[in-house]
């Protein structure tokens, strides 16, 4: 309640009642029986209720009353006794209301004229009959006006028990602090009741705190009539409150101060509400700007309202696609409501005052990650991350990954949280291990050239032994009496053949070596695996090794570049071949199965060797781990890394028998519809 109500209406002129009169709880209960014969306030303990002491009242004043008529009708006394009968109609007036009031003053009234009747008849005696007309004056009189003092008393305790009904705690205390009325409410919250506060200095028993030096507060309070402020109090209990306290002034008609009304509002759980908001938004603000994170606060309310606008029907992803404007529209409402530092720093921004205003200005002008995040909002979802570029003020831009936070309350749109990291760093390093491992790629096709020259060798000489033998064949029979024209044209075919085959391995040769980009063309598996077994064929009988071909026919092709597929191929077997150069107890078996799992192609290069520990199993694909004495590292990663950009996976398994098991799929088209 504010103080300056507290100035004029029933409560001011309660508070001036009860700093005049020293209205307290008693009277107000008292004044609360009404009208003569309605329910009265039960008694307070020890003191007589409200009805025994309207008896002994209605008793005493008809004891006086009859003692009063007795004298004034019976004795020879010449004065105006009747006039007495005004001390009877007062004691009436505190036991009964006005009707009993009326009803008391007419016995009187009645009682006068009887005994001034008995003791001079009609109109005898000009001397009694003024006493007596004095007197009645005086009963009609003092009864009017005990009639108006009982009215304004009622008016008053009505206006008093609204300090009992208010929830504040009200109490009043003079100019030495000592209390003289204290309401329930002050009751409930300090745990004294009105009894035993009454008299008693009220800040020395709360103990109280105040926010500044009480001759301060005194001094405002004598200047201004009224103080406001928070204080400190100690309840009955032994705890702690804090209240909202407002003081009003009491003067008396010389201007002098004479009472202080005092209402409190226990705000302790207000304050600590307060405190602990103002502890989260301390640290939600110490993280926003301490991070080393992008952060922004954005307002997606003009967005909320755009797309509730389009209606529950619309197809949103169809229609922002043939609404380019109204994409841009959008982006450009949503405005940019606070940033941290490191955004700053990101943006090239030097501070707050320059920072750019709405999201718009933050994005390329191509950038298509909004639509997906829009779409995101419109499903209702709570969070989006990707990534993007974002423009900086000199329209450099910066690659950054983002994450998008959306609040489930439609009235909290406008606090929708953007993280964003700099990942130029990333990226740059992303570039140079790709330009490293293209490099290691190619060293190691150089480098496996040495290990297979060999094999090459044996490989070209086969088609040129064939050219040769076939060309001499060819002489001889064209050499005849009479030439077989027709062996010489076959076996001249075969030299062709074995000539165009020949330019064959060595185009692959140099296609192997080269450091061009791959074009992914139909690749069929089995003629890898076919061509990667003659690559490695002086290897396998060199080990002793038996090789076996499981192929699924009439697979269908993939997508992929041939040379790297071949190159996988032959590390798989060159791998395997070696790791049984030392199997002593068991046949030197080589494996190599192609065929059909689900939607993908597998192959599977098996051999009889020592196998894998566990270990080496999961960390058989790391770069420069190698179980190899003289190995380098490299061939397993970078297949595994040749067999994921193809869209397979590479993997290293035990099996039924000894030795190891390395598997890789390949994605197969999708069967074409009919």
């Amino acid at each position: 309640m504010p103080v300056d109500q507290l100035s004029g209406g029933p409560i001011a002129r309660a508070r001036s009642a009860v700093g005049t009169w020293g209205v307290g709880r008693g009277s107000i209960r008292a004044w609360r029986a009404g009208a003569w014969g309605a329910p009265a306030a039960p008694p307070e303990p020890g003191r007589p209720g409200p009805a025994r002491k309207d008896t002994l009242l209605g008793a005493f004043a008809v004891a006086l009353a009859l003692g009063i008529f007795l004298v004034d009708a019976f004795t020879p006394l010449e004065s105006a006794v009747a006039v007495l009968y005004v001390v009877v109609i007062l004691i009436a007036a505190r036991g009964f209301g006005p009707l009993g009031v009326v009803l008391t003053a007419a016995i009187c009234i009645s009682a006068t004229a009887a005994a001034y009747w008995l003791m001079h008849g009609l109109f005898n005696g000009d001397s009694a009959l003024l006493r007596c007309l004095v007197s009645l004056a005086a009963i009609g009189l003092g009864t009017v006006l005990i009639l108006q003092n009982q009215r304004a008393a009622e008016r008053l305790a009505e206006q008093a028990n609204l300090l009992e009904l208010t929830h504040d705690s009200i109490f009043v205390r003079d100019r030495s602090d000592i209390v003289t009325f204290w309401n329930r409410a002050a009751e409930d919250l300090y745990g004294w009741r009105a009894e035993e506060v009454r008299g008693q200095d009220i800040h020395e028993l709360l103990r109280t705190v105040f926010p500044v030096d009480p001759a301060s507060i005194w001094d405002e309070l004598t200047r201004t009539g009224r103080w406001e402020g928070e204080l400190v109090q100690t309840v009955r209990s032994g705890r702690r409150v804090t209240v909202e306290s407002r003081w009003a002034l009491q003067r008396d008609a010389r201007g002098e101060p004479v009472s202080v009304l005092e209402t409190n509002t226990d705000i302790s759980d207000r304050k600590r509400a307060l405190e602990a908001l103002t502890e989260s938004e301390r640290r939600y603000r110490t993280i926003f700007d301490t991070t080393r994170v992008s952060i922004l606060q954005q307002d997606w309310t003009a967005v909320r309202a755009a797309l509730d606008g389009l209606g529950g029907q619309t197809d949103i992803e169809r229609h922002l696609a043939d609404n380019p404007d109204l994409v841009r529209r959008l982006r450009a409402s949503i405005t940019i409501v606070d940033v941290n530092a490191v955004t700053l720093r990101l943006a090239g921004v030097p501070d707050r005052s320059a920072s750019m205003r709405t999201l718009d200005e933050f994005l390329p002008e191509e950038e298509q990650t909004f639509v997906r995040s829009l779409l995101a909002f419109a499903r209702g979802e709570t969070f989006y991350e990707g990534e993007t570029e974002i423009r900086r003020r000199d329209g450099s831009t910066v690659p950054v990954l983002f994450g998008i936070t959306f609040p489930e309350r439609p009235e909290a749109l406008g606090c929708v949280l953007v993280f964003a990291v700099d990942i130029t760093e990333r990226k740059e390093a992303q570039e140079a291990l790709l330009a490293v491992q293209a490099e290691l790629a190619h060293a190691l096709r150089v480098s496996t050239l040495g290990a297979l020259t060999a094999s090459i060798a044996h490989e070209v000489n086969q088609p040129l032994a064939a050219i040769v033998t076939n060309a001499e064949a060819s002489l001889r029979w064209l050499a005849r009496d009479v030439p077989d024209l027709d062996e010489a044209r076959a076996g001249i075919a075969r030299v062709v053949a074995s000539g165009t085959r020949a330019g064959e391995i060595v185009a692959r040769i140099r296609t192997f070596l080269t450091k061009a980009p791959p074009r992914p063309t139909p690749v069929r598996l089995c003629e890898i695996i076919d061509e990667a077994a003659l690559l490695i064929e002086r290897e396998i009988l060199r080990h002793e090794v038996s090789l076996r071909r499981e192929i699924e026919p009439r697979l269908p092709p993939v997508l992929g570049e041939r040379v790297m597929l071949q190159q996988v191929v032959i590390n798989l077997m060159v791998n395997a071949v070696q790791a049984m150069a030392e199997t002593r107890d068991r046949p030197r078996r080589l494996v190599v199965r192609l065929g059909r799992d689900g939607a993908v192609a597998r192959v599977s290069v098996i051999d009889t060797g020592p196998g894998l520990t566990d270990e080496a199993r999961a960390r058989v694909f790391e770069p420069f781990f190698t179980t190899k004495r003289d190995g380098m590292g490299m061939g397993l990663a970078i297949c595994r890394t040749t067999v994921e950009a193809h869209g397979g996976r590479l993997w290293a398994a035990g099996h039924a028998g000894p030795g190891t098991a390395f598997h890789f799929t390949l994605p197969l088209p999708e069967p074409e519809a009919a």
